[in-house]
């Protein structure tokens, strides 16, 4: 008796294209590429244009006096009493130094605080080890607390120790950040694979090695942003600064605050000054921003 074969097993023939029809390859792919408009190119211009414009307004408030500055209507270029006016600055206040120092106290507290975050941030983040949540959970905390809340005791210990007026009175109190270990151990959770650090350690690698060989160079990116970040926080800090340091040995923030004084503020020299210290953070800026975007074109390429 023979037997009909099963609808599932039967093979099934695909039709014929048609005459004079080629044969469909399948759909074709959707473009999820647009091309920017017009109208995105004019809102980026003006957004770049009101970004510069308070620098901009800086250099030229600086090459003119409070008169011209005082006119209506206010002048839009600048002119030649830039330099004359970076001279009066420089002899107000000790704005040269000023710029070392600051150099300095925020080069320690951007290398310090980018080290220890990330340190702080992998090791949260991808090792295990007794009471690492309670230790977090402390570390975040601290972000709740004023910083007003802990200047006179602090001020104290740096009274005990000597260290008025020196600058490593203003960088050991801010060489980590609560905010740094959070974002690292948030990046490297993410963006560090268990199975890197599972390789490195078949392979015989120490801890201290799979952190510098294989978590620095993923974390690269988020060290930059920090880094930049960290920088302009310290180099635009005058709370502490104005206590722990003096008008003798001061940093930017603090030697600008003393153009600012007496009768008559001269806008012009204060505008000048500005301008000197404003000078490094946009050095720092570029590097930084080179650094972030080429971390981020790295990983993609290698993603």
């Amino acid at each position: 008796m023979a037997t009909l074969a099963s609808p599932r097993t039967s093979p099934v023939e695909p039709a014929p294209p048609a005459p004079g029809r080629p044969p469909r390859r399948g759909r074709r792919r959707r473009r999820t590429v647009s091309s920017a408009g017009p109208v995105s190119y004019l809102l980026l211009i003006l957004a770049t244009l009101v970004s510069i414009f308070p620098l901009y307004w800086t250099l030229v408030a600086g090459s003119h006096s409070n008169h011209d500055i005082a006119a209506s209507p206010p002048p839009l270029l600048p002119n030649a009493s830039l330099f004359h006016n970076f001279k009066l600055a420089l002899e107000q206040a000790p704005i040269g130094k000023a710029i070392i120092n600051s150099i300095v106290v925020a080069g320690a507290i951007t290398i310090g605080t980018v080290l220890c975050c990330t340190l702080a941030g992998f090791a949260f983040a991808k090792l295990r080890f007794r009471g690492g949540g309670l230790l977090l959970a402390l570390v975040v905390g601290t972000m709740m607390v004023p910083t007003q809340l802990g200047i006179i005791p602090l001020f104290i210990l740096i009274a005990k120790l000597q260290w008025v007026n020196q600058l490593q009175a203003v960088v050991l109190p801010t060489l980590v950040s609560a905010f740094g270990v959070f974002f690292m151990r948030q990046y490297l959770s993410q963006a560090l694979p268990n199975e890197l650090l599972e390789a490195g350690r078949v392979d015989g690698a120490s801890t201290n090695r799979i952190f510098w060989s294989i978590v620095v160079p993923i974390a690269r990116p988020a060290m930059a942003v920090l880094g930049m970040l960290t920088f302009l926080t310290a180099w635009n800090d005058f709370f502490w600064p104005i206590i722990a340091l003096t008008t003798e040995n001061p940093t930017v923030q603090v030697a600008l605050a003393s153009l600012g004084t007496g009768y008559v503020p001269q806008r012009s020299i204060i505008m000048a000054g500005t301008l000197l210290g404003t000078l490094p953070v946009l050095v720092v800026f570029v590097i930084l921003g080179k650094q972030i975007v080429g971390g981020i074109m790295q990983g993609a390429v290698k993603g």
